[in-house]
């Protein structure tokens, strides 16, 4: 992937930017638009930073109102448009282009309706993922996806693409856990789909539109379930000799039915990193790490982790560390849910997230490592080994275009290897920008083809979110296999 694959902006749009931002300010309001080139390259990307594109403009409206009044607005003028949420893609889904509207949610962010009873809550897509939880928890509630970057990460961009976190093993992940939806169409229409129900009547629509990345049209609204908390979570530490064996006993876990809440993966290089950073005592002579997760009673907490730890014994742990208390445990969850962070103090790092079976976890793993080393760079690995959904950290100096280059070739090598063993390119970061060059590797033309039909039914003119998900010349295969 390069800048250069990328749409070439439409200079007729470029020339009419005053114009366009004028009747913007008329539409929502001077300061819902954002112009000056200084306001404007703040969202020049995502956390995809490799890659930055200046918009034409960045609207933040301030109700699903005024989302309709925009959105009309660019349909008629056929203006593109990039939907945004708090920016914290890692596949470049809301990288913007030069001839594009960034539409940004961050305003919409209230809790419109509560309801305990039924355990759903009605919120507006701009609030933080960790928000919805902390709306409900006094009354012993939770929101059960948790990306690593909840405390940031809006709904909106959850809901775009079906994103997990450490505790899907057990609680699925966005698509698993959401009722209902407001949607806007590119031509400015409200869409409701689902409700606060269970099993809405007709099509499944919520399927194809969670995950759909932005191109369906801009979620202002969604019902969400709501879980009551278990009476104790407790997780335990387990440190072995090698990432195969790491990952031998997450499958044998698995394979055993017991069902931990969750199972996070963290190899020595991201050990030592998370470690130095966090000081969560994490054992620095061990080359990997697992962090089992379990709930319940407290009878079957202990249940659980004596099962577990007989499971384990094959494997040779050589750290096996049960929390016992709150403080213990916060401890444990410091070094994983910092690991992202702290791996970006010292390096840039290209985050995969292909999904794997686990019965081929501990060959992905060695494979992974001899290809990054093929390409004379480290890799870190942090992940939700539970359900195979890998995470491996290419570092690399972005300011090198040919370290740039080896990553993203080594990136490819690696989702290509997902692939190949029966799994997937992305788990829950997207396609985006990032991996719109391998969908091919995963489905057929004629794949693609029914995927961008059913595309152009929500936006016939192909206007939201440009140039992301599939192949660039995708569209043009279809047209001619169309016309044969």
């Amino acid at each position: 992937m390069t800048l250069s694959k990328l749409p070439d902006p439409d200079q007729k749009v470029l020339a009419q930017r005053d114009t366009i931002v004028r009747d913007l300010e008329q539409l929502v309001g001077a300061r819902a638009v954002i112009s000056d080139e200084e306001g404007r390259r703040a969202f020049e990307s995502d956390a995809l930073t490799a890659y930055r594109r200046v918009p034409l403009a960045v609207v933040l409206p301030a109700s699903t109102q005024e989302v309709c009044k925009v959105l009309k607005y660019c349909h008629e003028r056929r203006l593109k448009v990039v939907p945004r949420g708090a920016g914290t893609s890692l596949c470049g889904g809301a990288l913007p282009a030069e001839d594009a509207i960034v539409l940004g949610v961050s305003k919409l962010n209230r809790v419109l309706d509560v309801d305990f009873d039924n355990r759903t809550i009605r919120v507006e897509t701009g609030i933080t993922n960790q928000a919805i939880s902390d709306a409900v928890a006094a009354e012993g509630f939770f929101y059960a996806p948790d990306p690593s970057s909840q405390l940031a990460c809006t709904l909106a961009g959850n809901l775009a693409m079906n994103s997990g976190g450490a505790h899907c093993l057990k609680y699925g992940v966005t698509t698993n856990n959401v009722l209902g939806l407001r949607i806007v169409l590119m031509n400015g229409e409200v869409v409701e789909i689902g409700g606060p129900h269970l099993d809405a009547e007709g099509y499944d629509l919520m399927a194809l539109i969670i995950g759909s990345e932005g191109q369906f049209g801009i979620i202002t609204e969604a019902t969400v379930r709501i879980l009551r908390k278990a009476e104790a979570a407790r997780p335990v530490l387990m440190g072995f000799a090698s990432s195969e064996a790491a990952g031998q006993c997450v499958a044998a876990i698995i394979e055993s039915g017991i069902i931990p809440v969750a199972i996070e993966f963290m190899d020595k290089p991201a050990i030592e990193v998370a470690e130095e950073f966090s000081k969560a005592g994490y054992p620095l002579d061990v080359e990997a790490l697992l962090i089992i997760e379990v709930e319940g009673s407290e009878d079957e907490i202990s249940r659980q982790l004596r099962a577990i730890a007989e499971i384990a014994r094959p494997f040779y742990p050589s750290v096996i560390e049960a929390s016992s208390s709150p403080e213990q445990s916060a401890r444990i969850w410091k070094g994983r849910k910092a690991a992202f962070g702290a791996m970006g103090r010292i390096s840039d790092y290209y985050c995969m997230d292909g999904t794997i079976p686990l019965s081929r976890l501990a060959e992905v793993l060695t494979r992974i490592a001899q290809i990054c080393g093929q390409h004379d760079l480290r890799v870190a690995n942090v992940f939700h080994a539970g359900d195979g959904n890998l995470h491996p950290l290419i570092l690399y100096n972005s300011n090198d275009e040919d370290e740039t280059r080896r990553a993203e070739l080594a990136g490819s090598e690696i989702l290509k290897l997902c692939v190949a063993v029966g799994g997937c390119l992305t788990g829950e970061h997207g396609v985006g920008i990032e991996k719109r060059d391998l969908m091919s590797v995963q489905y057929t033309q004629e794949d693609l083809n029914v995927q961008m039909r059913i595309r152009s039914v929500f936006d016939p003119d192909l206007l939201l979110n440009v140039g992301k998900v599939f192949p660039l010349d995708a569209g043009e295969k279809s047209a001619a296999a169309e016309a044969a």
